[in-house]
C-alpha cells in the first residue's frame, strides 16, 4: 500500500497492489483524472495517458501567452470540477458569492499524507483499527479570489479495492460565502462503455435491482425526501458489457450519509463519463463566515475485476469491520422475537409475558416490545412524542416488565420514533412550533403525524432526555428506532430565513448526534434502524447501528429478492430478516415456515408472530430453526457472500451461499417460486470453494447425502437441484415438492 507523489510530473499514484489511483496537478493548477482501475506500475511520469481534445465549441486557455487549442478543462477528465470556468459541464461545487458570482477556480497548493485515516467531524465514516491499515492523501487547493480553502480527502485501504473520499470547505473570506453544492466525489471515467445499475423500489419493496446501459446525458438516482428512501439507495455501479456476478469490470460508488442524496452518471458529447455522489443540492445552501468550515459525507469507490460478487465482498468486509463499531461488530447477534405482527398496539403486560416465555422455551434469546407502550398510544392517530411508559397497560412499567423478561433469561428491547409526533401528544400541544412546518402554508400528515424539527438542539436534547431516562431505568438490550414518514414542508421556525437551506442536513446531523450519544452512554445496547421498513437503510446508519430492518414486507419469496438486492452492497450481518406469521400480513402468501426460515437465516434473525398460536408441530419447528441459526450464524455473518441465481433475471428461481474463510465449510441456499411441469434436470454450480477438498453435503442440515463431492465437481458440474434426482445423487429429495420450496445444503470438508 503506498500513496506516491512524483514531484517531477506532480503525479499522485494510490495503489495497494490491488487497485491503482492515478491523478495529477494539470499545467493550470487544477487535478486532472488519469485512471482508476487495476493495479498499473508505478512510473515517475504517467501524464502520458493524459487525453487532450479539441474542439469548436470548448472554451480553452493561453498558456504563457499562446493559446493552447487542446487545453480545454471543458474536454479534459478532471478530479473535482468547477462549473463555467471553463468546464461546461456539471460542476462538482457551487459557492454564491458576495457579488452573485457562482463560478469558483481551485487550484493546487500543498498535499500531505497521513497514516491511517483522519475522523470526519460530525458524520459517519470508515475507519481504521491501526495506521498501516491504510494511508490518506490530503490535498489542499485555493481560490484566491473567494479567499476559500478547498481540501480534498482520499483514504486507500491495504487489504481492500477501495478508496474513500470527501472535501472540506474552509473559508477565509471575512465577508463569507453560500455553498450550495459540495459533492463528495467526482471522477471523470474516460468513456460510456457501462450498464448502469441501482437499487430502487418503494416500501416494502425496496432495493430492487435494475440495470440500464449508459447513455449520452445525465442518469441518476436521489433522494429528496430528507432519508435515503426506499424509492432508490445512495449506491450506484458501473459494469463492462458482459461482466456478470464473477467476471469483469465493475465499478461501485457508495454515499455513506442518511439524508438527502444526488448520484449521478453523465455522457457528455466526446463519451467521457462524470460520475458524481454528494448531499443533493436541491433545497441545499450553508452559509459560512470567515473561519468556519463545511465537511462533505464520504463517498467510498471499489473497483472490481471479479465482477459484482468481488465489488460486494469488498463493500461486505470493509463496511462490517471498518464503518459498523463497538461491542456488537464482532460478537453474534441475538435471534429475536418482536411482538408487533402478533398484537400491534393491543399491548398488555400479561400478554407481553405469555409472548416472552414461549419464545424463551423455543430457545429465543431477546424479546422486542414494539410500538404502543408509551403516552396514548392506543391508535397510530396519538401518542408519538410522550416517551412515557403506559401504566394501564403495562402496570410495572417498561421497568418492570423487562425484569420479569431478564429473569426468565432472555433480554428485552424497546421500539422508538424518537423523529415524529402526533398532533394529539403533549409534546405537540406543549410545543407546536417544534414541527417542520411552512408559515401560513398548510402542512400534511402522514400516518397521522408530523416531523419533528430535528434541525434545532432544543429538540433533539427534549428526545435525549426522554429516551435517556428509559434506557437508565430499564435493563434494555436493544432499541429498533424507527421512522416511518418522509420529510415535507421543510422549514424550521427556529432559523433566520438565510439559514433555511442547512435545515435537511441540520437534522441528519442531530440524528447522527443523539445516535452517537446514546451509543456513548449505553454501550452494551444493540442499536437497529428503521424507517417503514428499508426507507433509510444506508452506510451512514450502520455507523450507529449495526443492523437495519430491511423492509416491513416479510414473505418470503418476496424477501428473496429484498434480500439478494441489498447485498449488492450491505453485509448479511446488517439485514434484519424475521419469520412472520401466514398468511403474510403484506401480500396474504402462504408459505411454509422452512421456507420462512430459510430466507431469514441470511440476515440477523427472528421472529414477527405469537408463537403460542402456532401447532406443536410449528413450535418444535422454530425450536429447531433457532438452534441452527446459533450454529451457524458466525459462518453466515462473517463468511463470504456469492450470489448464484439472480431472482429477477430468472424464471422463478433464486440461490446464494456462505463461503468461511478456510473453505472448509459453506452453506447454500437454493428458493424456487414456483413448480414446473415435466421439470428437466438442474444443477447448481457452486463458487468459492476450495478445488482440492472433497465436502460432505448435509441437506438441511441433518440428511447427510451418501457421497461426498469434491470442490472442483461442486464448482463446475454443480449440485443437483432436479426433483427427481437420482437415488445415490439425493435420497433425501421428495418428488413435486410444489410452490413457493426452499433447501439449504451444509458443505463440510474432511
Amino acid at each position: 500500500m503506498a500513496i506516491i507523489y512524483h514531484e517531477s510530473s506532480q503525479t499522485f499514484h494510490l495503489t495497494n497492489g490491488c487497485i491503482s489511483y492515478i491523478f495529477t496537478v494539470l499545467k493550470d493548477g487544477h487535478l486532472g483524472q488519469i485512471y482508476f482501475g487495476a493495479a498499473l506500475r508505478d512510473r515517475p511520469d504517467l501524464t502520458h495517458l493524459l487525453e487532450y481534445q479539441s474542439s469548436n465549441q470548448s472554451p480553452y486557455y493561453y498558456v504563457d501567452g499562446v493559446e493552447d487549442y487542446r487545453f480545454s478543462p471543458n474536454q479534459l477528465k478532471q478530479e473535482y470540477p468547477s462549473f463555467g470556468l471553463g468546464d461546461l459541464r456539471q460542476g462538482a461545487i457551487e459557492v454564491l458569492q458576495v457579488n452573485g458570482s457562482r463560478y469558483t477556480d481551485f487550484r493546487y497548493v500543498s498535499h500531505r499524507v497521513l497514516n491511517g485515516k483522519p475522523t470526519l467531524e460530525g458524520l459517519p465514516a470508515t475507519y481504521t483499527e491501526a495506521d498501516d491499515e491504510a494511508e490518506t492523501l490530503e490535498i489542499t487547493l485555493t481560490d484566491p479570489v473567494i479567499h476559500t480553502d478547498l481540501v480534498l480527502l482520499y483514504t486507500i485501504f491495504r487489504d481492500q479495492p477501495a478508496i474513500a473520499r470527501s472535501a472540506r470547505l474552509v473559508c477565509r473570506n471575512p465577508e463569507g460565502i453560500v455553498l450550495q453544492k459540495a459533492m463528495s466525489a467526482s471522477i471523470d471515467l474516460p468513456d460510456a462503455d457501462f450498464e448502469m445499475l441501482e437499487l430502487a423500489g418503494a416500501w416494502a419493496r425496496e432495493f430492487h435491482m435494475h440495470t440500464r446501459p449508459l447513455r449520452p446525458g445525465i442518469q441518476s438516482v436521489y433522494s429528496l425526501r430528507g432519508h435515503s428512501s426506499s424509492q432508490f439507495n445512495p449506491f450506484m455501479a458501473l459494469l463492462r458489457p458482459g461482466a456478470d456476478e464473477n467476471h469483469g469490470e465493475v465499478y461501485g460508488f457508495s454515499l455513506v450519509y442518511s439524508g438527502n442524496f444526488l448520484v449521478q452518471a453523465d455522457v457528455d458529447f466526446m463519451n467521457v463519463t462524470r460520475v458524481m455522489l454528494g448531499i443533493h443540492p436541491e433545497g441545499f445552501s450553508w452559509p459560512l463566515a470567515g473561519g468556519e468550515s463545511f465537511q462533505t459525507p464520504e463517498a467510498v469507490l471499489v473497483y472490481s475485476d471479479k465482477g459484482l460478487s468481488g465489488m460486494s465482498r469488498a463493500y461486505h468486509k470493509l463496511y462490517s469491520t471498518r464503518l459498523v463499531r463497538g461491542y456488537w461488530r464482532d460478537h453474534e447477534r441475538p435471534i429475536l422475537l418482536n411482538n408487533w405482527e402478533a398484537t400491534t398496539f393491543a399491548i398488555t403486560e400479561e400478554k407481553m409475558l405469555q409472548i416472552a416465555g414461549k419464545a424463551h422455551e423455543l430457545g429465543i434469546d431477546l424479546f422486542v416490545m414494539d410500538d404502543g407502550w408509551f403516552g396514548a398510544r392506543n391508535h397510530d392517530h396519538a401518542g408519538l412524542g410522550d416517551w412515557t411508559p403506559n401504566y394501564e397497560k403495562l402496570p410495572s412499567g417498561v421497568k418492570g416488565l423487562a425484569e420479569k423478561v431478564e429473569a426468565m433469561g432472555m433480554r428485552f428491547g424497546l421500539w422508538f420514533e424518537p423523529e415524529m409526533v402526533n398532533e394529539d401528544s403533549d409534546l405537540f400541544r406543549t410545543h407546536p412550533d417544534w414541527i417542520l412546518h411552512v408559515p401560513e402554508r398548510p402542512g400534511h400528515l402522514i400516518r397521522h403525524q408530523y416531523v419533528l424539527d430535528f434541525s434545532r438542539r432544543d429538540v433533539m436534547e427534549n428526545l435525549y432526555r426522554q429516551m435517556s431516562a428509559i434506557l437508565r431505568e430499564a435493563p434494555i438490550s436493544y432499541v429498533k428506532w424507527d421512522m416511518n414518514r418522509s420529510m415535507s414542508e421543510v422549514y424550521s421556525a427556529a432559523l433566520p430565513p438565510e439559514q433555511q437551506g442547512t435545515v435537511y442536513h441540520r437534522f441528519i446531523l442531530n440524528v447522527y448526534a443523539l445516535y452517537e450519544r446514546l451509543r456513548n452512554e449505553f454501550p452494551g445496547i444493540l442499536f437497529e434502524s428503521c424507517a417503514g421498513g428499508g426507507s433509510r437503510f444506508d452506510p451512514g446508519m450502520l455507523y450507529y447501528a449495526p443492523q437495519a430492518w430491511t423492509s416491513d414486507d416479510t414473505d418470503a419469496m418476496e424477501r428473496v429478492r429484498i434480500q439478494y438486492g441489498a447485498s449488492v452492497v450491505y453485509p448479511l450481518s446488517s439485514l434484519g430478516a424475521h419469520v412472520s406469521a401466514v398468511p403474510n400480513h403484506q401480500l396474504h402468501r402462504i408459505t411454509s415456515i422452512k421456507a420462512r426460515a430459510d430466507v431469514a437465516y441470511f440476515g440477523t434473525f427472528g421472529y414477527e408472530l405469537d408463537p403460542n398460536l402456532l401447532s406443536g408441530e410449528e413450535q418444535e419447528a422454530i425450536r429447531h430453526q433457532v438452534a441452527f441459526m446459533k450454529r451457524w450464524r458466525r459462518l453466515i455473518h462473517q463468511g463470504d457472500l456469492y450470489r448464484l441465481i439472480n431472482p429477477y433475471d430468472h424464471d422463478g428461481e433464486g440461490a446464494w451461499m456462505v463461503v468461511g474463510a478456510d473453505r472448509r465449510e459453506a452453506i447454500v441456499a437454493y428458493y424456487r417460486f414456483r413448480q414446473h411441469v415435466s421439470a428437466p434436470l438442474t444443477r447448481l454450480p457452486l463458487q468459492g470453494l476450495d478445488p482440492g477438498l472433497d465436502y460432505h453435503i448435509l441437506y438441511s442440515g441433518e440428511t447427510e447425502l451418501p457421497e461426498p463431492m469434491g470442490g472442483d465437481e461442486l464448482m463446475h458440474y454443480g449440485l443437483i437441484t432436479s426433483d427427481y434426482p437420482s437415488e445415490i445423487a439425493n435420497p433425501a429429495y421428495e418428488p413435486g415438492e410444489g410452490d413457493y420450496l426452499s433447501r439449504i445444503y451444509i458443505l463440510k470438508a474432511d
